[in-house]
């Protein structure tokens, strides 16, 4: 799919500019002539925004403020503004990167390609955990020791997603066994040890690396 890219401009032509440029360049292109539309145009999702500074009713700082603690896409700001204080300000409301008119059109566009490059490779890395040669992939649900993948059963890698991603705290099998079959579920929390062996028995048939640490008479952590 596409990346969508929300350009937010007062100038017509600059934002005619642009929308042509991007579209030709394989974007989807929503647009805003103002704060109060570039606001609107922030629930539909962006992948990255274009946000000029010297709009109409609502500015470009005011907007990136009122946005930035729900949208987490890269912010570049568009301006005639050069002082230092300008994007100053600009990177403290939360803006990604400050771009001063005129500029090369190029250049934006590559700025932009490397914002969101950088943008999906933090999305990747919140999906992927590595531990030495162990490998834990959320997204695919697969645990893999240099490159080869380890079979484990539903329960048992949601154990393993449950204790790597909370790398160091301790949870009780009365914990695990709540957060992983659920508070309704029937049956006993002492399930969650023999998962846990399962778990420790096809780590070490190809690791002697302790993955899964015991905290007698409290719980189980991760460590690594």
């Amino acid at each position: 799919m596409p990346n969508i890219i929300l350009i937010a401009d007062d100038e017509a032509d600059i934002v005619n500019l642009l929308q042509d440029y991007f579209e030709i360049n394989g974007y989807k292109v929503i647009t805003a002539r103002n704060g109060t539309e570039a606001l609107q145009q922030a629930g539909n999702s962006p992948d990255i925004i274009l946000l000029d500074i010297n709009m109409p009713d609502v500015d470009g700082l005011e907007v990136c403020t009122r946005i930035r603690n729900f949208v987490s896409c890269p912010i570049i700001f568009l301006t005639a503004k050069v002082e230092d204080v300008d994007k100053i300000n600009g990177f403290r409301v939360g803006g990604d990167d400050y771009i001063v008119k005129p500029f090369s059109i190029d250049e934006l566009g590559a700025r932009v390609s490397a914002h969101l490059r950088r943008d999906q490779r933090q999305h990747f890395k919140t999906q992927t955990k590595f531990i030495d040669d162990l490998v834990v992939d959320y997204s695919a649900r697969v645990v893999y020791y240099k490159n080869h993948s380890l079979s484990f059963a539903k329960k048992e890698f949601d154990i393993i997603e449950l204790l790597s991603m909370n790398c160091g705290q301790i949870f009780d099998k009365e914990r695990i066994y709540e957060r992983v079959w659920g508070c309704d579920s029937e049956g006993d929390s002492t399930v969650v040890a023999e998962h846990i062996r399962r778990i420790r028995a096809k780590l070490s048939a190809v690791n002697d690396q302790t993955y899964i640490a015991t905290v007698w008479g409290v719980g189980y952590r991760w460590v690594g």
